[in-house]
């Protein structure tokens, strides 16, 4: 359990007003209407789920990249269709979420007709939590695959350096009915993600040992000493050849950085080169869809149902913990600290946009809904 300073109280903030200063922040940084929008609806999403590590209090590490010159704002990536299954995205240096969003929506075009559509990203960058992708491709009912690779963070099993990534590995697939969730997975290779340590230092909090070593190699439960050393992969080769997996298909294939070369989003030096590989696969093609959906449900039965571990009061299946949070935190807002909320409103400041408003709000049903959305 990490130790939370007493003071940093967290002040609940209304996701619609969240959304809207995201997006307004982005727009007057140069961001076109459109793609602020999805950047905010993305990183309002992570923030219902619990993802607070990726939520809007990454604004302002993206805004200090657009200053510097680093990342394009204005960007439009362009899709090059390679086979009639296959499209390759130029991300153009442009915001992370915009590239990936056009790539899963070829992906899935592809496999409405194929079966299967798969889609990479060059010269990409930071595209927030991974399950916003997945849901994308839930919303047009496939399945799907969803990685990335990112800047150093873990050392090759056996080594001492920072060299891969903490790559989020992601993937999907339609749960059997409305009362159950969808399967969702969205996970790092490493023991903790290391936007938890970034959360960590920014809010005051130490980190549980066991995440990460400082650079002498010690153990430590300091996020800034964290920082300065390394990520632990989880279950240790077995997490660092995941990691090594993210640069395969995410770096090398796409003909992005990798091998250590990735720039990291709060690195304002250069640009990023993140490279992404997306994958969307009809649940029907062996079976129909019905079916494949009772066999979902039972799965998650069998899994919720599963006998209990001693001081185990519920099992979850994966991605149902996030989900539950998100239907909480529509309704009861989004917790921010007092110094998140002031790196917000010093960035509105700049662009003379209308600070976070945290007064009373109204409860709120927020349903999150992405371009090419079918309903069930």
């Amino acid at each position: 359990m990490t130790s939370e300073a007493p003071e940093q109280l967290r002040i609940n903030v209304s996701p619609s007003e969240a959304e809207r200063l995201a997006a307004d922040i982005l727009e007057g940084n140069g961001v076109p209407t459109g793609n602020a929008g999805l950047v905010a609806k993305c990183l309002v999403a992570a923030d219902l789920r619990g993802v607070d590590t990726h939520g809007i209090n990454r604004i302002p590490s993206y805004i200090e990249r657009i200053r510097r010159g680093v990342l394009d704002p204005s960007a439009q990536p362009e899709v090059s269709q390679v086979t009639p299954v296959v499209a390759h995205v130029d991300g153009r240096n442009g915001f992370g979420f915009v590239a990936a969003q056009m790539a899963m929506a070829a992906a899935v075009e592809s496999a409405k007709t194929y079966g299967i559509g798969m889609a990479s990203v060059k010269r990409s960058n930071h595209f927030g939590m991974s399950a916003w992708l997945v849901r994308q491709a839930l919303d047009a009912n496939m399945m799907s695959l969803v990685f990335t690779n990112s800047s150093p963070a873990l050392p090759p099993h056996g080594g001492r350096g920072r060299l891969m990534g903490a790559s989020p590995i992601a993937c999907g697939a339609p749960g059997g009915t409305a009362a159950m969730p969808d399967f969702i997975l969205d996970m790092a290779p490493s023991v903790a993600a290391r936007g938890k340590i970034y959360k960590a230092r920014r809010r005051g909090d130490r980190i549980p040992l066991g995440w990460a070593l400082d650079a002498q190699g010690r153990p430590t439960d300091d996020p800034e000493a964290a920082l300065g050393g390394v990520m632990l992969p989880m279950g240790g080769p077995k997490g660092s050849a995941l990691s090594v997996m993210m640069d395969v298909f995410s770096g090398v294939l796409s003909g992005s950085a990798f091998a250590g070369h990735v720039t990291g989003p709060y690195d304002p030096s250069r640009p990023a080169d993140v490279g992404h590989f997306l994958v969307a696969v009809r649940p029907d093609l062996f079976m129909d869809l019905e079916e494949f959906r009772d066999r979902m449900r039972y799965l998650y039965e069998r899994v919720v149902g599963a006998e209990k571990a001693a001081g185990v009061d519920r099992i979850y299946f994966p991605g149902e913990m996030e989900q539950l949070t998100e239907r909480d935190r529509a309704k009861t807002g989004i917790p921010l600290v007092q110094a998140e909320i002031e790196a917000l409103n010093a960035e509105a400041q700049r662009v003379s946009v209308r600070p976070l408003g945290v007064g009373v709000w109204p409860v709120e049903t927020v349903r999150l809904a992405w371009p090419g959305r079918h309903d069930k």
